[in-house]
């Protein structure tokens, strides 16, 4: 199973879900585990019986909601320590040190740092990396009106006290007002559709998808979301 996160004080919970439904439209087992101080997943993912933690099925994919770590789940499960759970890629979402430690993510196959430029996000989710005993290998995914070179240059700046290495190449998100009216509509009808994002968004879905997959041409991934755009 492959652990990918998502990390971060931004809100990332519609962001998952989004590249979530993408792989599960290509046929892949998906677990969301929102891991978050915030546990936005509870408030905006349907569940017949919310408890203090649960698993539910949304969209062909399971959502886990007030676990501490993979062993919680296993146990919540009833699986032993040792047997691999039942999934081809797990979403962990993340926003404090503790559940990046706990969730082991140093050690997972990607790991996303999810931010706009507002200081708070930048400084605050720096922090989830104050414990790292060793170096966090992280590709940015940056939400931002109009991307200048300033703000890029001051996230390096804050980072630059953190055992982080930076991928060279960087995901875009433009902040677009259509967009954001997008997910909040889809949130009250407890849907993921695709058909009015904008072409950017859904650029980086894709090329998010295609760099989780590793193995999906970008092809067959877009032709999964025009799928997507067809039922939705």
């Amino acid at each position: 199973m492959k652990k990918i996160g998502f990390i971060g004080m931004y809100d990332k919970t519609d962001l998952i879900l989004y590249i979530a439904k993408i792989l599960t439209t290509l046929n892949k087992r998906v677990l969301i585990i929102d891991a978050t101080s915030h546990q936005k997943a509870r408030y905006i993912v349907p569940a017949m019986s919310p408890t203090i933690k649960y698993i539910t099925d949304f969209e062909d994919m399971d959502v886990a909601v007030g676990f501490s770590s993979m062993e919680d789940i296993k146990n919540y499960l009833g699986l032993p320590q040792g047997q691999e759970m039942d999934y081809d890629i797990a979403l962990i979402d993340t926003d404090h040190p503790i559940s990046f430690r706990n969730f082991a993510l140093e050690a997972a196959q990607k790991n996303y740092f999810i931010t706009s430029f507002d200081v708070y996000s930048l400084k605050r989710g720096l922090e989830i990396f104050r414990e790292l005993h060793g170096v966090a290998n992280l590709t940015k995914v940056l939400f931002s009106k109009e991307m200048i070179k300033e703000e890029d240059d001051y996230l390096n700046f804050l980072s630059s006290g953190y055992k982080i290495v930076w991928n060279e190449y960087r995901i875009y998100f433009p902040i677009e007002n259509g967009d954001l009216n997008v997910l909040y509509e889809n949130q009250r009808l407890s849907k993921i559709k695709f058909k009015k994002l904008s072409i950017p968004y859904k650029d980086g879905l894709v090329y998010l998808a295609e760099e989780i997959l590793g193995d999906v041409s970008e092809a067959n991934i877009r032709k999964a979301v025009k799928v997507i755009e067809k039922n939705g």
